[in-house]
């Protein structure tokens, strides 16, 4: 039988004491978590334990004796020895380190059926011939040395297998350690400066680790978190009034990109408002993924407002968008007129050709007054427009992509334009296809059924479909033209999306954690031999293996309103061939109608 004892390795040179700690139950394990210094008083002792497993919800208990000799203290191995009769556990071991080995020795005592601790021998038979012989075997000893802070601060990430369900999985041995390390949190609170009568080696011996900062802002975190949640909920109350749930600013509110990253941005902030404290280590990272990233949009936002008031930027700009919005309404035109005349020597339907051009030439002119219309007022509201980054980057470029909705609206309506014709001819073919087949579509029961046709019937089928199919060529270039503008729009409006995503889901504290101080963030642990003396037991080191970068972001990526392709590629260009239209703005949180 083996017995593992995982051994912190700042109690190496430990002076002479009790060895606290906790037997992992379901494995032959032990933790060591402190060793209390001689002098102390057995009572003491056991009350203080009795006082940490109160203050901590841990079981924890003495599990033996540490005996480091040093000049003076003869006979402190008998000593602590005789303690076994105070602490009465089922258990008890016995660790000694020599002067001038690395290594331990360690003697497991248990208690016999008069309560005497002794040292048991298990028998096992061996088969030899044809009588059995039996052999005596002591139990074994493995010391797994650990750094106590590592694993006091470390987290467990089971990324392989999954996080277990503690009701139907009974937690490993590792993980049982990992947790009984990082509950026992008041038990390091005694130091060697303390005036108490006990005193104690763990990782925090020289005294605790704290931080004026960190204290003071956990102190001052309450009133502002009550703060911002008095605030939140009057800018709550001012938007779920009656004004705004009206049709109009109901459905503008859902479908612009800056109102959705100001209500995304609300509910953060109403999360990292709450006084209750994060119970757990991925609420807390959760939290901390949101400050950061809200304080990096923030910096970034100001130091966009710097460049754009810097210089008389917005002047720059809006003497450049009138033009840049002239110049490509005039390629527009110029496209059409290539369009309405023989495009790379294609022979199309005069007819339709001019009707759809002289259609488009009209939307175009519109267009054209509407700017104009709204030149004297564009540095006014890009003025007021750059004021919104003090509120992010993020809701600076969810502006920026509503401005381009908004400034390409004619080529969106030229694409819904195109569209819906094109549709209306292929789905109108694809229907008079299975005329000719002695097919029709059942509504009822949405499949295909045979049926019979007279020769009206046929005969109008045919005559419509002859002109469909001679006016499609005209109708599908209108369409891809506009189809392949609409693309570039989209294309530059998921660019913004993509870059606001980013900025809100990217776990940037949990990375900065993973690159700093990658113990924090554990996929496991590696054992590599220590010490391997005669006459002392096997010694190995445990060391952290940190998660994997990718890991780190997939496991505490925010998750976000952002807008990714509801289908697959194929079934995007499936869209496209038939003429369905492609909505940039459904979001994975809106459903479809």
């Amino acid at each position: 039988m083996v017995l593992k004892v995982f051994f912190p390795q700042c109690c190496n040179r430990a002076d002479s004491g009790l060895l606290v700690g906790r037997w992992i139950s379901g494995h032959e394990s032990a933790v060591v978590l402190a060793v209390i210094h001689y002098p102390f008083i057995p009572g003491q002792v056991k009350q203080y334990v009795q006082q940490m497993e109160a203050q901590s919800g841990a079981e924890l208990s003495v599990l033996g004796s540490w005996s480091l000799p040093k000049e003076g203290q003869e006979g402190m191995e008998s000593f602590l020895r005789d303690l076994s009769t105070i602490f009465p556990q089922q258990r008890w071991l016995q660790i000694n380190r020599e002067l001038g080995k690395t290594g331990f020795s360690c003697q497991v005592l248990q208690r016999d059926q008069d309560g005497k601790l002794v040292q048991p021998e298990t028998k096992k038979k061996v088969e030899g011939g044809d009588e059995e012989q039996e052999q005596e075997e002591e139990e074994e000893v493995i010391f797994v040395h650990y750094e106590q802070k590592k694993v006091m601060f470390s987290q467990l990430h089971p990324v392989e297998n999954g996080v277990p369900d503690l009701r139907t999985d009974p937690p490993s041995e590792l993980r049982q350690m990992f947790q009984a390390v990082a509950g026992s949190a008041p038990l390091f609170f005694l130091d060697r400066y303390d005036d108490g009568p006990l005193k104690s080696t763990h990782w925090q011996t020289e005294g605790r680790e704290a931080s004026i900062v960190v204290e003071l802002l956990r102190q001052g975190s309450v009133p502002l978190c009550l703060l911002l949640s008095w605030l939140l909920s009057i800018w709550t109350w001012t938007f779920s009034g009656r004004v705004f749930s009206l049709f109009p600013l109901r459905f503008l509110s859902r479908k612009l990109s800056s109102c959705i990253q100001l209500r995304y941005r609300t509910e953060h902030m109403r999360t990292l408002s709450s006084v209750e404290r994060a119970a757990g280590h991925t609420p807390f990272m959760s939290k901390a993924n949101m400050v950061v990233s809200l304080l990096v949009d923030v910096s970034l936002g100001m130091l966009l407002m710097w460049w754009l008031y810097r210089d008389d930027h917005i002047s720059m700009l809006a003497n450049t968008l009138v033009p840049a919005a002239d110049h490509v309404a005039k390629q527009l035109e110029e496209l059409l007129q290539w369009l309405m005349g023989a495009p790379a020597g294609l022979k199309m339907n005069r007819a339709l050709d001019q009707v759809l051009g002289r259609f488009f030439l009209y939307h175009i002119h519109l267009w054209i007054s509407y700017i104009h219309l709204l030149a004297p007022f564009v540095e006014r509201i890009l003025w007021y427009g750059g004021l919104s980054a003090c509120f992010g980057l993020t809701f600076a470029l969810s502006l920026l992509s509503d401005m381009v909705a908004l400034l390409t609206f004619h080529i969106y309506c030229f694409y819904v334009y195109g569209a819906r014709l094109y549709c209306l001819k292929v789905f109108g073919l694809s229907s008079l296809w299975r005329l000719f087949r002695g097919k029709k579509w059942n509504v009822l029961r949405q499949r295909v059924d045979s049926c019979c046709y007279d020769l009206d019937q046929l005969f109008i089928g045919t005559l419509l479909f002859t002109v469909l199919l001679f006016l499609l060529p005209t109708t599908a270039l209108y369409y891809l033209v506009f189809t392949l503008l609409r693309l570039v729009v989209v294309l530059f409006q998921g660019v913004l999306h993509l870059s606001v995503d980013f900025i809100n889901s990217f776990p940037l504290f949990s990375v900065a954690l993973r690159l700093t101080r990658p113990h924090r963030l554990a996929e496991g642990v590696k054992f590599r031999v220590l010490c391997e003396e005669p006459g002392t037991a096997l010694h190995l080191l445990m060391e952290i293996n940190p998660l994997k970068c990718s890991a780190v972001v997939q496991t505490y990526r925010t998750p976000t309103y952002s807008c990714y392709p509801r289908d697959s590629w194929a079934a995007l260009v499936k869209k496209l061939f038939v003429g369905e239209l492609v909505y940039p703005w459904r979001h994975k949180t809106t459903k479809t109608d």
